[in-house]
């Protein structure tokens, strides 16, 4: 899940397509049936918002807490039986529903409707555990016309009231046992690493920056805005909803909730939605408001320290990727998902990525952006060249800057692929296949393959442009020059040819190189890629480039 571009890169989205239309907009496609959810855990959504909780007391002092809701009050209030009981949940829920408001005083001429006998909400858990309230205390007004002295209400509430104190004393007793364990973990690691506390460092914290900026609409609405993107998340999913019916999914770096919605509308018994964003607020939202709060649950905080409520899922899907393919690093989380979550016959989606790289000239580029500085209204501000060719830039290239054949460096097959492979040196090679006044730079793009079995091979030179064409397996797609432009674009490495003239090349002159990815010290979410270059005959060149 490709984040804002690094500082020197950044380029706003794109002002509209002609292509918006309605993702979700599958209502009158035939064959989406409902699974029947998962029952592994008990879940209860609140009465008056999407909230989900593990515990009816819990959500029912949720309700008091943030709406001023007492449901116990009023359902001792009316005096109501197990029947007049459910009567009461599914009326509020059908207000609720209709986006009415709903008031404490609700009266027993408001539940007289024996509609309200029928569940709202499908698998209603709260339905099911009423016998797990405090019982009606017999005198109290109703139907029967007895009333009972507020002290005998009082008494009710205030056991309830004692009941929801011990368990909240409990929860954060326990969390704090928790929080003194892991410090203590922590501060143990820090010593037997260092040798001595008194050279303990505080650990960085590269993740703040990162997770802050998914909290915003604009990083959102531009990936879901790259048609090129989401479409293949949808197109796989919506066409291969048998491997999605009745199974368990793993949403991770949720984001907005769109994979999660994609995956419950194709038949998933049940969606685990996992984001250490804010966003996860207005997923959760999304996804009530658009009738999948029974099948999806939201889980705010890292996938390596949230608690998942099932053991084993049947298939992880995420959008993962950054620029350069490995940017922000949030693959490292997928592969530690995948290591402890996914049962040994799941599926990953996507479950590959060839990754690409090749020499460009582009002169054009180079006297807009580079030159430009040597003259500008007649002054050299040749100052404003320094650190220029430090950082990969992030663009859109022309295909016809491209001047050899791509050439496939490295293959990653996300069911295999461990953290360890994620930093390499991988050697290439290329041919001209035209003159050009100056080798400018190098470029590096991916191609992601969504295949239907973890059995389904996909060779390492394989273009998913031509895997398209060919009506291969599956779904893929291309961020490189010549395909359509996605918001990852393609990451630029401009050598640095200021320091003298760069000589022109011949076409059918052979190239060949070592291109490195590596991990930063001072930034583990950033990456550094590393060059070394030779035409035939001429001594190697080297250069970095840092993506921060």
């Amino acid at each position: 899940m490709s984040g804002p571009a690094p500082d020197t890169v950044r380029s706003a989205p794109s002002s509209g397509s002609s292509e918006n239309s309605d993702i979700l907009d599958m209502k009158d496609e035939e064959g989406w049936e409902d699974a029947e959810p998962d029952e592994e855990e008990t879940q209860f959504i609140s009465l008056l918002d999407d909230e989900v909780f593990m515990d009816i007391h819990a959500m029912l002092n949720h309700c008091k807490q943030k709406y001023n809701f007492d449901f116990l009050e009023i359902r001792q209030r009316l005096a109501l039986d197990f029947y007049g009981s459910i009567k009461l949940v599914n009326f509020i829920r059908s207000q609720v529903h209709s986006g009415n408001k709903v008031s404490p005083e609700i009266s027993q001429q408001d539940l007289e409707d024996e509609k309200y006998l029928k569940p709202v909400l499908e698998d209603d858990a709260l339905l099911f555990s009423l016998d797990e309230l405090p019982d009606v205390m017999e005198g109290v007004q109703g139907t029967n016309g007895k009333e009972v002295s507020n002290g005998s209400v009082e008494v009710v509430s205030r056991v309830s009231e004692l009941e929801e104190e011990l368990r909240r004393i409990q929860l954060q007793f326990d969390n704090y046992r928790a929080s003194v364990s892991e410090t203590l973990d922590d501060r143990w690691n820090e010593k037997a690493t260092s040798g001595s506390a008194g050279t303990e460092q505080e650990k960085r914290d590269d993740d703040s920056h990162y997770f802050s900026s998914y909290s915003y609409n604009d990083i959102h609405e531009t990936m879901l805005k790259d048609t090129v993107r989401t479409d293949a998340y949808r197109d796989f999913i919506y066409n291969h909803k048998p491997l999605f019916a009745g199974k368990t999914v793993l949403d991770v770096g949720c984001g907005t909730g769109i994979l999660s919605m994609f995956c419950a509308k194709a038949g998933a018994a049940r969606v685990i939605a996992v984001d250490n964003s804010a966003i996860i607020d207005k997923a959760r939202e999304n996804i009530f408001n658009n009738g999948f709060a029974d099948k999806i649950t939201c889980l705010r905080g890292k996938i390596e320290e949230v608690t998942l409520p099932v053991e084993k899922v049947d298939i992880i899907v995420s959008e993962w990727m950054g620029y350069c393919l490995l940017y922000e690093a949030m693959l490292d989380s997928v592969i530690w998902a995948r290591d402890k979550y996914l049962k040994s016959d799941g599926l990953m989606v996507p479950s590959h990525m060839n990754m690409w790289v090749a020499p460009i000239a582009d002169p054009d580029y180079i006297a807009d952006h580079i030159a430009f500085w040597r003259d500008v209204y007649g002054f050299d501000m040749k100052a404003m060249q320094a650190g220029i060719h430090e950082d990969a830039q992030v663009l859109n290239m022309p295909a016809a800057t491209v001047c050899s054949e791509p050439f496939p460096f490295l293959q990653l097959s996300l069911h295999t692929t461990t953290v360890k492979d994620l930093s390499f040196k991988r050697e290439w090679e290329g041919k001209l296949k035209t003159d050009i006044d100056a080798l400018d730079g190098f470029i590096v793009w991916f191609d992601s393959f969504f295949m239907p079995s973890r059995d389904d091979l996909v060779p390492e030179n394989a273009k998913a442009e031509e895997w398209a064409k060919a009506g291969k397996k599956g779904v893929a797609f291309t961020t490189g020059p010549g395909g359509k432009e996605t918001h990852w674009k393609q990451g630029v490495m401009l050598i640095d040819n200021t320091k003298g003239k760069p000589s022109s090349r011949k076409e059918g002159e052979r190239l060949t190189g070592l291109l490195e990815y590596a991990v930063p010290e001072d930034n583990s979410r950033a990456l550094t890629v590393g060059m070394t270059w030779q035409f035939d005959g001429d001594g190697e060149l080297s250069q970095k480039w840092k993506m921060r």
